[in-house]
């Protein structure tokens, strides 16, 4: 049975094929289109999945597309309405691609897909929950999806047993904890649907002033753990911003611009706002283990995507394991989508044997040798072609060296994090190396924290971390036999300048990390690397962040590792078997 499932027209479109029940390919569009979060049909992402299996659309046995877009464009007419004449603006905005494009997907579909068996439509929540509990390594689980909004719904819980799940309560719109977290992206001059990373950066240089102020006048929370906003405060729902003057007046003034100097006042901010999300989710989470006495919470949805506080719901929320979907946001939702087709046409789940099915998450496109030697031929790079022990010493020594090298292997993650394929990696010794990514690498914030990879056995010398975390998806502390003495950082940005660890690369100014583990079955020639460099230098701990640049997507092909690594400061690429230093310098 080949069902493909379908994400787009929101933010980060996607694709994804299960083959009798396994994931066998799935990706973003952003990584063939190179517009990053692109919303757009995702035409090359579908192609991809049916070209891995070695199929047409007229093999499929159901497209599934991941929300009902009818019921979406009630919710927003509904909207509309109700504030009318104030939501003019928006409604002129927002129907031109509705009515040239959104409500005619049903058209699209048959079209771009011709010849599938069945055409089907799952919804939002449902898709996310079905990519949390299906993929998962559970056969018991509750299932708790958190975002910002679907066709009605922001949040949902249920429980899913063995081949099936149900939801049991939803929270609807406009009451929305992603929108609430991203009215302050947009607030703090970053770009929603992209920059709560950033905020959740910042919030460690501040503290939270404003978190009373929050509860006290923007979220009004109930007994069941549900929660109320306080529209007067907000503009998403008839303006053509997320806040209002309410809000601003309320927090010090107007948004900040972006590029423009971070002052305390927003660090302060980033602060309040996440320690108020890791709230209102331990008591999400709290209701949904008090109402379905499950011990195990999987979770999807955007705001599954906040590492800081899936990390609290692992040390101080009730369930005892916790599994988070790699691509929790809108692109997972295909994932989801299409495991709801599988089992509505009566395919089964495969066995689990206690693993998860998502294959480390590596479920994008691969290159042979032949196509990676076309793009570095093209460049006119000079490349020296290695055998595996051989290139792994020599990447391991140029990262013990203090180099910067791009790692370009295997299949393409899928999820918005670089989990060891298409990743840039450097020393988590070397004191300045954050600095050094973030200025000269990827030209991006330098208040931006760097990730740790670490060989799964040895994770809890380094972090107070005691499950695996191969997905970089849970925040620990580092562990106190790492700390150095801290007498004063000072405060804000200028606390970046003090070394807090033996790791201090990957160690966050309140000493967190956001750990990611691998091991040989998962991923075994990046675990390879991992103990290659624990070898020469002791240390099993690397810094793991993207293969891209800023306001670029993750690089896809060979051409784009390429081009990367020609525009940015990297020192080395190891590409497939080929290693290349300083454009060509051997």
């Amino acid at each position: 049975m080949n069902v493909l499932g379908i994400s787009a027209f929101y933010h980060d479109s996607a694709a994804a094929l299960l083959v009798d029940g396994h994931p066998v390919a799935a990706a973003q569009e952003e990584r063939f289109s190179r517009i990053k979060n692109d919303a757009s049909f995702p035409e090359q992402a579908c192609a991809f999945c049916l070209q891995h299996a070695g199929i047409t659309s007229a093999d499929l046995d159901a497209v599934v597309f991941y929300d009902k877009p009818l019921v979406k464009f009630e919710r927003i007419l509904h909207t509309f309405l109700n504030r009318a004449p104030r939501g003019l603006n928006m409604f002129r905005q927002a129907m031109p691609a509705w009515l040239k494009q959104k409500l005619w997907i049903p058209r699209m579909l048959h079209q771009q897909l011709p010849g599938a068996t069945e055409y089907l439509y799952s919804s939002h929540h449902f898709s996310h929950a079905a990519s949390a509990f299906y993929p998962s390594p559970f056969t018991s689980a509750a299932i708790l999806t958190v975002d910002g909004v679907g066709e009605w719904s922001t949040c949902s819980y249920g429980v899913g047993c063995d081949d099936a799940f149900e939801l049991h309560k939803e929270l609807h719109f406009p009451h929305s904890l992603g929108l609430l977290y991203s009215s302050f992206t947009a607030y703090l001059g970053f770009r929603i649907n992209e920059g709560e990373y950033k905020v959740m950066g910042l919030a460690p240089y501040g503290e939270p002033k404003y978190l009373d102020l929050i509860f006290d006048q923007l979220v009004d929370r109930h007994a069941d753990s549900s929660f109320a906003l306080n529209r007067k405060y907000f503009g998403y729902l008839d303006q053509l911003s997320m806040t209002s003057p309410s809000f601003h007046a309320l927090f010090g003034g107007p948004p900040r611009q972006p590029e423009a100097t971070l002052e305390q006042r927003h660090m302060d901010l980033a602060a309040s706002i996440q320690k108020a999300t890791e709230i209102l989710m331990l008591d999400l989470a709290n209701e949904v283990h008090r109402q379905t006495g499950e011990e195990n919470l999987c979770l999807a949805g955007g705001v599954a995507l906040n590492c800081v506080a899936n990390g609290r719901l692992l040390r101080e929320g009730p369930f005892k394991r916790i599994w988070i979907q790699p691509a929790a946001g809108d692109a997972g939702g295909s994932l989801g989508a299409a495991f709801i087709g599988h089992l509505a046409l009566g395919g089964q789940l495969p066995h689990k044997d206690g693993d998860d099915l998502m294959s480390a998450a590596l479920l994008g496109p691969d290159f042979n040798d032949t196509e990676i030697i076309q793009a570095l031929d093209a460049a006119n790079l000079d490349y020296t072609q290695m055998e595996t022990p051989t290139l792994l010493n020599t990447v391991a020594a140029e990262l013990a060296g203090g180099g910067v090298v791009g790692w370009y292997q295997g299949r393409m993650e899928f999820g918005p994090r670089a989990l060891g394929n298409r990743s840039i990696l450097a020393d988590s010794r070397q004191t300045d190396m954050q600095h050094t990514l973030n200025q000269k690498i990827k030209f991006r914030e330098g208040f931006r924290p760097f990730a740790p990879v670490v060989l799964e056995e040895l994770a809890t010398e380094f972090f107070d971390l005691d499950v695996p975390s191969p997905y970089m998806l849970l925040v620990s502390q580092v562990a106190e036999q790492q700390k150095l003495p801290v007498t004063d950082s000072g405060t804000g940005l200028a606390m970046l300048d003090t070394p807090r660890s033996t790791i201090p690369a990957v160690t966050h100014v309140d000493n967190s990390a956001r750990v990611q583990t691998v091991n040989d079955r998962q991923n075994p020639l990046f675990t390879q690397l991992l103990k290659t460099f624990e070898q020469q230098t002791g240390c099993p701990v690397l810094v793991n962040t993207s293969f891209n640049i800023k306001d670029e997507p993750i690089v896809c092909t060979p051409q784009d590792a390429v081009e990367c690594f020609l525009k940015s400061g990297i020192d080395a690429l190891a590409i497939g078997p080929f290693w290349i230093k300083e454009c060509g310098e051997l």
